[in-house]
């Protein structure tokens, strides 16, 4: 890896990020600086955490702490995504979650690699 963007996990994250961006727009007025903020926030520290731990990766368990973070941002973002399926019919919120439950997997086995195979 040279690069955080060479991770699975931080393009399909910023790829989601732009997704619920756009989605997030189509919230009723009185939604957008509430519940589409959240959500709007919550998806892009995904990918934030990602590149941040990233950095930090010659120290194995701060890159760890931060893709805990990522993963816990995750699930935030996955938590607004189901209020919103239930107060609005958007379509594609139901693609946006099965999108991140996998992602939430993808996140979960990284962090498990770097544990067992990560030198400090």
């Amino acid at each position: 890896m040279k690069s955080y963007r060479d991770l699975d996990i931080y393009n399909l994250s910023f790829e989601y990020a732009l997704e619920v961006h756009k989605v997030s727009l189509k919230l009723p007025k009185f939604e957008l600086y509430e519940q589409g903020s959240q959500v709007r926030r919550s998806s892009k520290s995904i990918k934030d955490n990602i590149v941040e731990g990233y950095r930090r990766r010659t120290y194995k368990q701060d890159f760890i702490k931060f893709l805990v973070y990522s993963h816990a941002s995750l699930l935030e973002c996955l938590s607004q995504l189901e209020t919103i399926d239930e107060l609005y019919e958007i379509e594609e919120i139901k693609t946006l979650r099965s999108k991140y439950d996998l992602l939430g997997g993808k996140i979960y086995s990284f962090i498990q690699y770097v544990e067992k195979n990560w030198k400090s």
